[in-house]
């Protein structure tokens, strides 16, 4: 498979070395985690000249007998080199029994820089401080971004590039199948199906699979929408589907939990106030939604909206969706002190679209950037003061 170098991870993994902190990698499944790891080691040796680095994958047979947490903490001590900077890489460290027990103990004799990818089942946002004593910095690893995608492509022409990326994802294990049919039975079989019955159901003992299984279709043809979690269980009891608040509430968090969506709350711009109620929900990527739905009754528009909004979030932007009398932004960003409001819409060739998208960013009264992302197939302009900027390449970093 060919690989690409994933720059910005790298660079945040560089950053935090040498902090006592545990380093968490997180993400969804096959997102690249293990990749990312495997370049680290090779980083740090090309690096640093006494490196010690004590790299576990549990998913290599030579690993086999570590998988208890007396003989993996054994392993590790055993290899530990007094002269050198001592580095310890575990991937897949949900398959040792007991793993939190070996690395609270490693973390406390306070010589080793650890860092650690594992099962979303077993590495839950949520259960972070709780697992480990430490305290822990998490890396969310995402799917390709489309910068990423138009490298591993060698994509000359981005505008082209982005309407293959809109369906194909970045998924980029997927990459290897040529027919369509192809990677999408890898993203459902090897990504969707191994979330839901081993990150979900198995963890949290889930009875109700036929619940769950409506409510993730329910979410990915809803990509985009404002919605919550008493208007899902309306809709799906009026689908003559048995549900309740609480239940649908728990199925949300842990399909958040397991990376697979990710939430995003409203933000009242006049009040300078976050919402508690109705939020949107955008999917990790975008392919599940084709790999398990299909495209019929596809909305391109949502879909790049779903892009722009995971693209905010592997950029570390605070993201909300935001809200002004009775319109809406389709997101507020924040970091630094500094923020930005940004519409997205998929085609503003026709002047009432175009209007349409520009109303909510004219009516915000402050002086921060106001900016709308299209599919304009030209160079960045100005409307009233708003940046109208093409999609392509706001995702490219142009």
């Amino acid at each position: 498979m060919k690989l690409i170098e994933r720059d910005e991870y790298l660079k945040e993994m560089r950053e935090v070395e040498g902090t006592p902190d545990i380093k968490v990698l997180t993400g969804v499944r096959r997102s690249g985690k293990s990749k990312l790891m495997d370049r680290f080691a090779e980083d740090l040796k090309n690096r640093h000249e006494n490196a010690n680095v004590i790299h576990i994958n549990f998913n290599l047979i030579d690993f086999e007998d570590l998988q208890e947490y007396h003989r993996l903490e054994a392993y590790v001590e055993d290899h530990y080199q007094e002269s050198c900077d001592n580095f310890v890489l575990i991937d897949e460290i949900q398959m040792c029994k007991g793993f939190e027990k070996a690395i609270n103990s490693l973390h406390a004799r306070g010589k080793y820089d650890i860092y650690v990818t594992g099962s979303n089942a077993f590495l839950q946002s949520s259960d972070l401080a709780t697992l480990f004593v430490g305290r822990t910095y998490r890396i969310d690893v995402f799917p390709f971004s489309f910068r990423e995608y138009s490298t591993y492509y060698a994509i000359d022409n981005p505008y082209k590039g982005l309407t293959q990326y809109l369906t194909e994802g970045g998924m980029a294990g997927s990459y290897l199948y040529r027919a369509p049919e192809q990677k999408y039975k890898y993203i459902n079989d090897e990504v969707l199906k191994a979330l839901i019955v081993r990150d979900i159901v198995r963890k949290q003992k889930i009875r109700n699979v036929q619940l769950l299984d409506k409510l993730i279709d329910y979410l990915m043809d809803n990509v985009g929408n404002i919605t919550s979690v008493r208007s899902i269980t309306d809709t799906l009891e009026s689908n003559r589907t048995k549900a309740d608040h609480k239940t649908i509430g728990k199925y949300i968090d842990y399909l958040c939990n397991s990376f697979a969506f990710y939430k995003i709350r409203r933000y009242d711009i006049r009040g300078k106030k976050y919402l508690r109620s109705d939020d949107k929900y955008y999917l990790s990527d975008q392919s599940f939604r084709y790999a398990r739905l299909g495209i019929k009754n596809m909305d391109y528009g949502h879909i790049l909206e779903n892009i722009v909004a995971i693209e905010l979030l592997r950029r570390g932007f605070e993201t909300y969706i935001g809200v002004l009398y009775k319109k809406e932004v389709d997101f507020v960003t924040i970091r630094n002190g500094k923020t930005n409001y940004i519409q997205v819409a998929y085609d503003i060739s026709e002047p009432s679209t175009l209007e349409r998208e520009l109303s909510p960013l004219r009516q915000i009264k402050d002086n921060y950037p106001k900016i709308l992302l299209a599919r304009t197939y030209q160079p960045e302009y100005e409307i009233d003061g708003v940046c109208v900027i093409d999609v392509a390449d706001w995702l490219l970093g142009k």
